[in-house]
This record gives structure tokens, sequence and C-alpha cells, in this order.
């Protein structure tokens, strides 16, 4: 009898180290509760991130838009539109981060790992489309620029008051120089002005009937607007580029704890 009882402590003693012991949510330096805290105070980085990229795009958007119609393509404008996207994120998908990491569902870290990768193309997008676009701008304007000048000036209103603040912002008269007006349809309107107001020193009505120095800007527009332009591009393109890297973090990390997850449950 006290055999057969000891037969069968052997064989449960032996069960049991069959058993594999559960996998521990803190088995090691990168534990579940680790990752999460992690991506925790990712969340507020890219929150605070996500509102920087949205300010420089709205302000990309809104401030400068109105040079929008002097471009000879939607490429700038696009830029500004591409960071006001990717920084409209930062909230909505922190929260999600929030929820998935509060509750550990394994969807909703995936998909705030998917939206982490799409807010990396976005932004990294962005740069890369303003760093080319800034090799390229100053070919583009001296192809159109003049033409814009001389064929729309005073038919288009968008591109009238762009032209007008262009050359009162920058102290600038004519796209190449000031000559370049009476080659325009508005000079053929009414030949006894020679240059628009806004080329004048002084603004007054009609100032552009004497084109003397010592009355109106000689120099043309297209130097100072197309450095005014890649300056706006080069910070676009540091600012996409730069803020591109976090999600990069966040994402690999969630990438991390999804998988860590997985194996505790299953």
């Amino acid at each position: 009898m006290a055999e057969e009882k000891k037969k069968d402590g052997t064989a449960l003693l032996a069960k049991k180290k069959k058993v594999k012991p559960r996998k521990s949510r803190d088995a090691d330096c990168c534990s579940v509760n680790f990752l999460k805290c992690v991506l925790h105070i990712f969340n507020v980085v890219f929150l605070f991130a996500g509102a920087g990229v949205l300010g420089v795009g709205v302000w990309n958007v809104t401030y400068r838009h109105h040079y929008v119609s002097l471009l000879p393509t939607i490429t700038y404008p696009a830029i500004g539109y591409l960071l006001v996207i990717a920084g409209s994120f930062g909230l909505p998908f922190a929260a999600l981060g929030c929820c998935g990491l509060k509750t550990e569902n394994r969807t909703s870290l995936l998909c705030y790992t998917y939206f982490l990768l799409i807010t990396f193309i976005l932004e990294a997008g962005a740069g890369g489309l303003a760093y080319y676009y800034e090799e390229a701008i100053e070919e583009e304007l001296r192809a159109g620029l003049n033409s814009t000048f001389t064929t729309n000036y005073a038919l288009d209103t968008a591109v009238t008051d762009a032209v007008d603040s262009m050359q009162t912002e920058f102290k600038c008269c004519g796209a190449i120089r000031y000559e370049d007006w009476r080659k325009s349809r508005w000079h053929e309107h009414d030949p006894r002005l020679l240059v628009p107001d806004s080329c004048c020193k002084t603004r007054t009505q009609r100032c552009g009937t004497r084109d003397h120095p010592s009355n109106i800007y000689y120099t043309g527009c297209i130097h100072h607007f197309t450095n005014h332009i890649r300056d706006q591009l080069i910070i676009l393109a540091a600012v996409g580029v730069g803020m591109s890297v976090i999600p990069i973090f966040g994402f690999l990390f969630s990438c991390v704890l999804y998988v860590k997850i997985k194996h505790v449950i299953d």
C-alpha cells in the first residue's frame, strides 16, 4: 500500500515538472510594465510634437497663402497641408495609445502602431518634398513668374493682391526688372501708368506714372521672392524630417509591447 502511494506521488511530481511555467510580465528588462511606462512618456512627447507640427503647417498655409497664386505648381501649399494633417493626428492617436496601454487591448495597440507609421510617412514625405522643391523652385520661378506678372496682373484678383503685397514687402518692382511692366496687359490698358503703385517708395494714388529711381524701386522681385520661398521650404523640411524621427521610436516600442502582451496571454 505504501509502495503504491509512493508511485502515485512520483507520477504526480513528474507531471508537475512537465507543466511549463507561465511567462512573467516582468521576466526581463523590457517587461510589459516597463514598455507601458515608456509609451506613456512617448505619448506626451508625441502630443506636443504633433501640436508643433500642426502649428507650423497652419502658419505656412495661412500666413504665406497669399503668395500661392504666384507659384507655378501646388507643391508648396501641399507641403503645408501634409504637415497640418500629420500634426492633427497627435491628439486622437495619443488618446488611442493611452486607451490601448490601459486595457492592454492588442487591437488598439495594433491600430496605434499603424497610425504611428502613417504619421511618420506623412512627416517624412512633407520634409523630403520640401527639400526637393527647395532645389527646383528657382528654375520654376524664372520660367513662370514674369509671365504671371505681365499676363494676369489686374485680371486675376488673387494674383494682383499677391504681386502688390510682394512688391511692397520686398521693396522691388517687376519680376526681373521694373521695365517688365511695359510689356504687360495692365500697361496696355492704361499706358500712362508705367508701373503699379505698389512699386513706389512712397505709395500714393497713381504714383506709378513716374518711373524715376527716386520714386520707384528698380530691383526685380524674383531674387527676393525665390530666397523667401526657399527659406520657408528649409524650415518645412527641417520640421518634417526632424519630427518624423519621433513616431519611429513609438512604432518600435509599441511593436515590442504588442509581441510581449501576445506571448503573455498565449
